[in-house]
């Protein structure tokens, strides 16, 4: 199997289990979204330092030492992944999936906003385009709901923030994941140890089968992240972003089929302007990276006179 192959299974894999998560999380309860976001963090942690044991790869903490600025960062990301994990927790529970998924349709919108309010890109016409008709969605979602759509605008910008600050970081998937995980594992502790002390916790209360999905928590969250970033490392840009929307489209389907949220016009036609919108940015995106190669071909193929004049 080649490398590329070898990507789009891992992009597909990672993506679905993303979209398969509504399901899991439905399967959590009775645990509130607060605790199940507390074992998550915690068996994350448990998993991936497993993993790390396993493949022997403690260096990155020596390394790590060695920058300690870096540290400041690792809490942000750490921070906003939180943010996101639980607000999407959240709008699962609260019968919301729809809303989530509008949330993971929103997010390549304002990464390109971020890219130009925090990096100082200068933005094609085709992204403005996108981002304009983003920004029409919104304002049709708003009048539809009768208030801003703030839970998809959370996950947005919460892992629009996470991804802008992974890339400034730089860290390996397993690594940086450990590091961020084990930020947040002191305030999962002491939640997990409050609830217990008031009786609280349905961790080893509800049944044996709760207690074992909560405990899954951990490769539920880190396995698909470390199949996305072999996606990421086989795969060009266009190809993983056009793969991205997987999960949004499997959250929408739960959220409408499974789950029978409701969907009137208004709120399919501030969806329908979404979907217009992300069209818009993959097409620019993929003409830009064909222009890009073409130049590049051009540039490296030598003029006919300057070709005569080497023989």
């Amino acid at each position: 199997m080649n490398q590329v192959r070898r990507g789009y299974l891992y992009g597909i894999g990672a993506y679905t289990i993303w979209g398969f998560f509504p399901l899991y999380i439905r399967l959590l309860e009775p645990a509130g979204p607060i605790e199940i976001l507390a074992h998550r963090v915690v068996w994350s942690v448990v998993f991936v330092a497993l993993l790390l044991g396993v493949l022997r790869n403690w260096g990155f903490l020596r390394e790590l030492r060695r920058h300690p600025g870096r540290l400041a960062g690792i809490g942000l990301a750490a921070a906003l992944i939180a943010v996101n994990w639980g607000a999407y927790i959240y709008g699962v529970n609260s019968e919301r999936v729809v809303e989530t998924a509008l949330g993971y349709f929103i997010n390549p919108l304002v990464i390109i906003l971020f890219g130009v309010t925090v990096l100082g890109e200068r933005l094609r016409v085709g992204q403005w385009v996108a981002l304009g008709i983003g920004g029409v969605a919104v304002a049709v979602l708003t009048v539809d709901y009768g208030r801003l759509p703030y839970l998809a605008l959370a996950l947005a910008f919460s892992f629009g923030g996470y991804s802008l600050v992974k890339k400034r970081l730089g860290l390996p998937a397993a690594e940086g994941m450990f590091i961020e995980s084990a930020a947040l594992t002191l305030p999962a502790l002491g939640y997990l140890g409050w609830l217990t002390w008031h009786a609280e916790s349905s961790f080893g209360q509800v049944s044996a089968g709760h207690t074992i999905l909560l405990m899954l928590a951990g490769a539920a969250t880190a396995i698909p992240l470390l199949m996305f970033a072999g996606a990421a490392n086989r795969l060009p840009l266009t190809a993983l972003g056009t793969l991205q929307y997987l999960a949004p489209i499997l959250q929408l389907g739960f959220g409408v089929l499974v789950f029978h949220e409701p969907m009137p016009p208004a709120r399919l036609a501030g969806f329908a302007l979404v979907w217009l919108a992300l069209v818009v940015f993959t097409v620019d995106g993929i003409r830009n990276v064909r222009r890009t190669r073409t130049a590049a071909l051009l540039a490296a193929t030598p003029e006919p006179a300057a070709a005569t004049a080497a023989r």
